[in-house]
């Protein structure tokens, strides 16, 4: 068994010209082992966002806390602490912090693409 916390964990910044403050922190992943998914912790900073996207997985997303939106093929939709989301494969997406405080997502991916290539992140 694999036991972390997101508490005492520290993040890891995403740096692209696309994503304004986001940080994510691995809770399970390929090099544990884990067989077929991996979950990560995404903090999203008051106006940040995550980069828009798109990859050849779904990934399953759970709002922990905080206010946003999602745009997912051209789609735009509130969340807020307490939304499952469904993130189909090859949808371009995005994540907005449109809240006062950040915004927390557990987010779900498999460790291996369909074509067998790792999935960045995992």
């Amino acid at each position: 068994m694999i036991k972390r916390s997101i508490h005492i964990m520290d993040p890891v910044s995403i740096e692209s010209d696309e994503a304004k403050g986001v940080s994510m922190k691995l809770l399970v992943g390929r090099e544990d082992k884990a067989p077929n998914f991996a979950m990560r912790h995404f903090s999203v900073s008051l106006d940040g966002h995550t980069p828009k996207h798109k990859h050849p997985w779904e990934h399953e997303v759970f709002v922990l806390s905080g206010i946003g939106e999602v745009e997912c093929d051209g789609e735009v939709e509130p969340i807020a602490g307490g939304n499952g989301l469904l993130i189909p494969s090859n949808q371009l997406h995005q994540f907005r912090n449109i809240g006062n405080s950040p915004l927390e997502l557990l987010c779900i991916v498999p460790v291996e693409s369909d074509c067998g290539e790792a999935v960045p992140g995992s």
